[in-house]
């Protein structure tokens, strides 16, 4: 079969989660940080690197880890001989780029029915999830300079868009061992986590999304300031806002995404947080191209302040996969 090219044709007009000089400066960052410490803590073994998912992990090994690192998804089955000559190709591919990607097996005759969410007409299929949205790359054999050229964009465009810096990689990390969390930068951030907290009792919003944007402007992944700053964003979005008239519009137009968003925000600080994720889901379905995912994004920003643990997210996390493949 000749290789049929679906390449990066989505990714370079999907729209970014932040301005690209943004994401590229938290980008560098993270790598001067990783760089500074060495590849200790939070490392991951080469072997880690190219996985073997099924639909039960998908969304914690494809989904969730494409927040972190572009995961690229090579569906293959045992009697594909094409798919013989190519995977060791990624995998070698996955390998050299240590840590940037990472490698996501799907055998389609045990898992049917992601084949299926993802469209899969023929195998090998090779498709990349980014910041949690699909990508097709090509179909078929396809030779190594082609698929360098393929994920070199990918890796680019991950990072310039979306800020992913990867994953550091540790040659002597054990394989399949639990990553353990990095080292915190110590900094004094109680008195400004306290500005932020008495900015929201105030109902100064604005300078709550501040003092937690200090916070993480020196510790990108200190979790409170985090989750602090999505509460924080969603209040003052939603501060000026006229509550009927909002509401109004989004029911008269359903396939507006803008109008959706707006209606989805208010939801979930009334604490409808199934009816804001689900909103949204159905949005996702109606609209495409630059409406479709301003709404993707939103959700995400949502699922951040409910928090990843919440089983609604989860739940929602499935729906929205549903809805995209």
């Amino acid at each position: 079969m000749q290789p049929r090219n679906m390449s990066m044709s989505g990714v370079v007009d999907l729209a970014a989660v932040k301005s690209a000089q943004e994401a590229k400066a938290k980008a560098e960052q993270a790598r001067a940080e990783a760089a500074r410490q060495g590849g200790g803590p939070g490392a991951v073994s080469p072997a880690d690197l190219v996985i073997d998912v099924d639909e039960a992990g998908f969304e914690r090994d494809v989904l969730q880890r494409s927040s972190e690192v572009p995961v690229v998804i090579d569906f293959w089955a045992e009697w594909c001989e094409p798919c013989k000559q190519l995977s060791p190709v990624l995998e070698q591919l996955v390998l050299e780029y240590n840590g940037r990607l990472l490698l996501a097996k799907i055998d389609v005759d045990a898992n049917q029915m992601l084949m299926q969410q993802f469209g899969v007409q023929g195998i090998p299929a090779v498709f990349a999830v980014v910041a949690g949205q699909a990508l097709p790359l090509f179909q078929g054999a396809a030779g190594k300079e082609q698929i360098q050229q393929t994920l070199d964009q990918l890796v680019q465009v991950a990072e310039e868009r979306f800020g992913l810096t990867g994953l550091t990689v540790d040659p002597d990390a054990e394989a399949g061992a639990a990553p353990q969390p990095a080292t915190v930068p110590v900094g004094p951030y109680d008195a400004l986590l306290e500005a932020a907290v008495r900015a929201l009792d105030a109902g100064d919003f604005g300078g709550a999304v501040q003092a937690y944007k200090n916070v993480l402007s020196d510790d990108p992944g200190n979790s409170e300031a985090k989750l602090g700053l999505a509460q924080a964003e969603l209040l003052h979005r939603v501060q000026g806002l006229d509550p009927q008239r909002a509401r109004q519009e989004a029911a008269e137009n359903p396939g507006d995404a803008q109008a959706q968003i707006a209606a989805a925000d208010l939801d979930l600080v009334g604490g409808h947080v199934e009816d804001a994720f689900g909103r949204l889901i159905d949005t996702v379905r109606r609209t495409a191209g630059d409406d479709r995912d301003a709404v993707r994004l939103r959700l995400l920003e949502l699922f951040e302040v409910v928090g990843a643990d919440d089983p609604r997210v989860s739940a929602a996390r499935r729906a929205l996969a549903r809805a995209l493949f």
